[in-house]
């Protein structure tokens, strides 16, 4: 199922580092001791039907993880895989789900959280009653780990709801304390539009809490997010439908641990109008001193197609002005996703599409979010579905995924934030 996982990281796991110098926009340079060096790629292939992923994330030590599913004719199979060591290859992939557990594989990519040798992953299960009037129903499970991904446990059941419906498009955070938060869109109450409901869990992932149900009118196939800040703040932002047709992305906080959450508040004021899901999530960070960024991807009211990101300095109450990342004429900005280190280095990565082409392109800040590099291009063949993430030390892995024939690529590639600070007139783009 997946050949060529070994040759190919044999040839690209060579221990040299790269120094690339990402120029700030739109004058200045990167200082000798502010370069932002590229690590070489990790490329695995696999042969199969489809491929939905990855989510990728990165520890302290360096340790990358990756999750992923795959589709070869009638099987699913929800993977987990991490590099041997700092700098090192990949393990051979771990099977996450049980053989009588179907993965249901038109949602996004898994949800991920490593915390030493506890492995969490989130995912949409095949409802065991699905029908053809029920096309969309499944539900959402909890996998663990707590051996370094080499072995799981039998998954939980998430939603708490024995009905025959969508419980998808989730995330999944592990806050400082050990407690695991998760969100989803779950369409229990039975009309038109369904609603963001959230849970928790605090013995490791063994039990989750009874549900809640955070708002309603969400837009039916994007995303949720979520993250903690430095004081125990949850956040959940997704993207709500407000009269007329309008879609917002907004952020919901709750100070209490999660047992209750504000009303939602608009992060960009976009006002577009779209009869329909654009299945384009919002991502959320938060640096050691509290400021909440969020990104996110609209048309607004001119119906131009964008990456913003605005941040908060007031958990969530209020929202700076939204700043524009893309730059590139004549292409799709799409799926973007974020991570930031705890310093409040921004890294965002999305795709661009064009008649003739599909790039994974990252820009950084090394500023709190207030200017950008240039964007940078990172793959070679046509990459889609980006993944980033940082860890304390500001070394961050970025993943995504290639097509290339006759299988699909999975390709990691690390980027290591300068240790001093851009020097730079910071106009920006």
């Amino acid at each position: 199922m997946m050949q060529g996982w070994e040759n190919n990281v044999r040839r690209c796991c060579v221990p040299v580092m790269v120094g690339v110098m990402l120029a700030v926009s739109s004058v200045g340079a990167v200082s000798p001791e502010g370069a932002i060096t590229f690590g070489p790629k990790l490329v695995s292939t696999h042969n199969v039907r489809n491929l939905v992923g990855p989510s990728v994330r990165i520890d302290d030590r360096g340790v990358i993880s990756l999750a992923w599913i795959e589709e070869d004719k009638d099987t699913r199979t929800v993977f987990y895989t991490r590099t041997e060591q700092v700098g090192g290859g990949l393990e051979s992939p771990v099977k996450v789900n049980r053989p009588e557990e179907s993965p249901y594989s038109r949602q996004e990519a898994p949800a991920l959280v490593v915390d030493g040798d506890h492995v969490f992953i989130s995912w949409a299960l095949t409802h065991p009653k699905v029908s053809p009037d029920t096309p969309f129903a499944n539900e959402l499970r909890l996998s663990r780990s707590s051996d370094g991904g080499r072995t799981f446990a039998a998954s939980v059941r998430v939603n708490d709801d024995d009905q025959v419906i969508p419980h998808s498009f989730d995330a999944l955070h592990r806050s400082a304390n050990g407690t695991l938060y998760l969100s989803w869109i779950d369409a229990r109450e039975g009309k038109k539009e369904p609603a963001t409901f959230v849970t928790q869990s605090t013995d490791g992932g063994k039990t989750v809490e009874r549900n809640m149900k955070l708002d309603e009118n969400t837009c039916i196939c994007c995303r949720t997010a979520l993250t903690t800040g430095p004081d125990g703040t949850v956040y959940v932002a997704w993207r709500k439908i407000f009269p007329g047709d309008v879609r917002e992305t907004v952020v919901a906080r709750s100070t209490d641990g999660g047992r209750s959450f504000s009303p939602p508040v608009i992060v960009g004021q976009d006002g577009w109008v779209f009869p329909g899901c654009p299945h384009r999530p919002a991502s959320l960070g938060v640096d050691r001193r509290g400021r909440l960024y969020v990104v996110w991807y609209t048309e607004g009211a001119d119906e131009t197609p964008a990456i913003y990101l605005a941040y908060s300095d007031d958990r969530g109450q209020t929202f700076s002005s939204k700043q524009k990342l893309n730059v590139s004429k004549g292409t799709f900005p799409d799926h973007p996703q974020m991570a930031v280190d705890p310093t409040g280095r921004v890294i965002v990565v999305w795709e661009e599409q064009s008649p003739v082409r599909r790039e994974v392109v990252v820009r950084l800040s090394m500023d709190r979010g207030r200017t950008f590099t240039v964007p940078q291009k990172l793959n070679e063949k046509k990459g889609q579905s980006p993944a980033v993430a940082v860890n304390g030390q500001g070394l961050a892995a970025l993943a995504w995924m290639e097509h290339a024939m006759p299988g699909h690529k999975l390709v990691v590639q690390t980027l290591q934030l300068p240790t001093a600070a851009v020097t730079a007139n910071h106009a920006t783009q």
